[in-house]
Order: structure tokens, then C-alpha cells, then sequence
């Protein structure tokens, strides 16, 4: 029976009253007034040019590809190390993913080999801030512009992280969000696509509005709205945007809390790591990281079994994360090959994440942290 799962949602307070509102409005399809506060918020917030709330993360990673224009005979540079939703994005438009490896230290794209992947058919670089823990984005910036490509930023992990003190998320021309339930902030599922490049703005509202200018014509811009590209039903019901306006208000709040646990597992497993040969998480300093969860890299993919199994004992559920993409079914299908990136390959068999969820009691972290350190590699 697990006693401490692995997420619990997290609810600030407000989310019931703004439901409650949501609902008694003439109209809670998308797009109604707590989307619009929503879209201000992230705007203002972060300093991008356009947020738009999406039904989910993939379906902003759906909107990029469509804004880039992909399509067949082109490639993207990808990390092995990430989840299939944002290469399906990029392939359900017919283009193939070139798999890189990541940095053995946070498990970010490796930098130093995207030079050697890109190609005359590159139309882009994916980036995935693992763990909320920013990419190098003062190296691979200069890398896309030499070469003309775009960058898309999945910032899934990392809301109000920082690179160098600029937030995440504002560096690619396009980037995405996650308001899954394991998310630092959640309405259940969503996501939002973030502009930063002008260029995108129009395109993308009708992109979401099934490929009509409906939004000008809310607007009073034009007198009819049509269909005038291709497109998708993407948008979020209010109800949803109503619970997570009441996550995003609330967000120093949640960041404190979540801070405070990562410093306590940070802290409380040092030693214990050191004498079993056990990695913590590594955060470079020019790196604000978003405490998005806590991982630990075990010293072979048996001992990384061995904790999972004893923890769940104790009914603490730990799980382990993304498997090497270029080693899946799909990714062979594009060429991935068994020794493509070692590092993803090796890690991906060690990491075991501990529960990590805003809401989580000190007395539920201290029975986490004792159990682990009775444990002995």
C-alpha cells in the first residue's frame, strides 16, 4: 500500500472559487476570461511578446512544428534523453528527429555536439530544461543564428527558472509549458505555447482556432471569420484556465515550498551519497532552478532497482524516468543505433526521482529521507 505517493496535486485555495465562477459564466468554452487573465499573467510575468494557453505541452509542441513550417526532408536536433511527445510533434508533420546526447551533469542537450548533427535539411533545435535546471542557451543561441535555424525551448520542467537571470522560456523564437498534475503548477492537464519572435503572433492564433481568424473577428478586426490555414482545436476550456489562474497567482508561494523540499533532500542525503557512490542533482551557478523534482543516480541500474523496491516496502512509491529515445521502437525507425548516446543510455538506467509535490509534509519528507538512508548500496 503506498503512504507517500510519488505527486499529490496541490491546491493553493482559490481554484474551487474560480471554478465556481468559471461555471456560473454565460460561456466557459475556451478562450473566456480567466484564459485571457492567464495569457496576461505569463505575459507580463516572463516578458514574452505572446503566451497562449494550450489543451496540453504536446499540443503547443504541435502548434511550433506548424509555425516552423516542418515537413517532410526536414530534421530536428533532439536530446535521446526527453519525452516522445515533443518528437512526435515534429514527426506527425514529416519530419526526422537526429538524436544528440545529454551532459552527464544535468542532463541537458549536450552542446558541444549539436555543431556535428546539423545538416543542410536542419530546421531546428529542440531544448528540454531538465529538471527545471537551464540548458547552456549562451552557447547554443550563437550555434542556431550562425546556422540560421530556429530554437524551440520545451520549458515543461521550468516555470520561472532562470539562465544567467533571464527566465527560461524567453530565449527561443517559441517555447512550451506544462500545466500537467505533476507540474509545479497544474490545472490537471494543459499547457501554454510561448512567442517570442513577432513573426509567429497572428499565424498562432489561428493555428489554435482551427486554422479561422476567429480571434479578429472577437476582436471587430474583420466582419466574418473563415478558414484562412491549417490548424487544430486547441484550446483549453476556462475551467481550466480558472484553477490554474488561482496556481499562477499563487506562485511564490509554491516555488518557497518547493525550494524548501529540494534544499531538505539536497541536504539530508549528502552524506549518504558520498559513502554509497550515489549522485545528486548538479546545478551549475549561473543556473536558478525551478524545483521542478529530486532525482538521485544510483551506481548501476541494479542498486537504482534495488532502492525502488525497498522504498516501495515502505509504501514510498520512487520511479525512474525517461527511457533512451533513439533505443525505443520509433527511434530505431529513425535511425537511432545501441552506443548513438552513452550518456543517456547509462543514466537513464540510474536515476531513480524521489516524491516531490508542493504540498508534501516535512513529516512525509523525513520518512523519505530515513528510509533512503537505511539503505545501503
Amino acid at each position: 500500500m503506498i503512504r507517500i505517493p510519488f505527486n499529490r496535486p496541490f491546491a493553493t485555495g482559490n481554484e474551487l472559487d474560480y471554478v465556481r465562477t468559471a461555471v456560473a459564466a454565460p460561456k466557459f468554452s475556451g478562450d473566456g476570461p480567466f484564459t485571457a487573465e492567464c495569457h496576461r499573467l505569463l505575459e507580463r510575468s516572463l516578458g514574452v511578446q505572446k503566451a497562449l494557453l494550450t489543451t496540453s505541452c504536446t499540443h503547443a509542441l504541435e502548434m511550433a512544428a506548424l509555425l516552423l513550417n516542418l515537413g517532410p526532408g526536414d530534421e530536428v536536433i533532439v536530446p535521446a534523453f526527453t519525452f516522445p511527445s515533443a518528437l512526435n510533434a515534429f514527426v506527425l508533420r514529416g519530419a526526422r528527429p537526429v538524436f544528440v546526447d545529454v551532459r552527464p551533469d544535468t542532463l541537458n542537450i549536450d552542446k558541444a555536439q549539436i555543431d556535428q548533427r546539423i545538416s543542410r535539411h536542419t530546421k531546428a533545435i529542440f531544448l528540454v530544461h531538465y529538471a527545471g535546471i537551464a540548458c547552456e542557451m549562451e552557447a547554443i543561441m550563437p550555434i542556431a543564428r550562425r546556422h540560421s535555424i530556429a530554437v524551440v525551448e520545451d520549458n515543461a520542467h521550468g516555470l520561472y527558472a532562470r539562465y544567467q537571470g533571464r527566465y527560461l522560456g524567453t530565449f527561443g523564437g517559441l517555447a512550451t509549458l506544462s500545466f500537467h498534475e505533476t507540474k509545479n503548477f497544474t490545472c490537471g492537464e494543459g499547457g501554454a505555447l510561448l512567442i517570442n519572435d513577432a513573426q509567429f503572433n497572428e499565424r498562432s492564433e489561428m493555428l489554435r482556432e482551427k486554422g479561422t481568424d476567429r480571434s479578429r473577428f472577437f476582436r471587430g478586426e474583420v466582419d466574418k471569420y473563415t478558414w484562412v490555414d491549417v490548424g487544430s482545436s486547441y484550446l483549453p476550456s476556462d475551467l481550466l484556465a480558472a484553477f490554474l489562474r488561482a496556481q499562477l497567482e499563487h506562485r511564490d508561494q509554491i516555488q518557497s515550498r518547493r525550494r524548501q523540499i529540494w534544499e531538505a533532500y539536497a541536504r539530508e542525503l549528502a552524506s549518504w551519497a558520498q559513502a554509497n557512490d550515489v549522485r545528486l542533482p548538479s546545478v551549475p551557478p549561473e543556473c536558478e532552478q525551478a524545483y521542478h523534482m529530486f532525482y538521485v543516480i544510483m551506481p548501476s541500474f541494479e542498486t537504482r532497482q534495488a532502492l525502488i523496491s525497498y522504498l516501495a516496502g515502505f509504501g514510498i512509491l520512487a520511479v525512474f524516468h525517461y527511457l533512451p529515445l533513439h533505443l525505443s521502437p520509433m527511434g530505431l525507425r529513425f535511425g537511432g543505433r545501441q552506443g548513438d548516446c552513452p550518456v543517456t543510455e547509462d543514466l537513464s538506467d540510474r536515476l531513480l526521482r524521489l516524491p516531490f509535490f508542493t504540498g508534501m509534509s516535512i513529516s512525509e519528507q523525513n520518512q523519505v529521507i530515513d528510509t533512503v538512508r537505511a539503505f545501503r548500496c
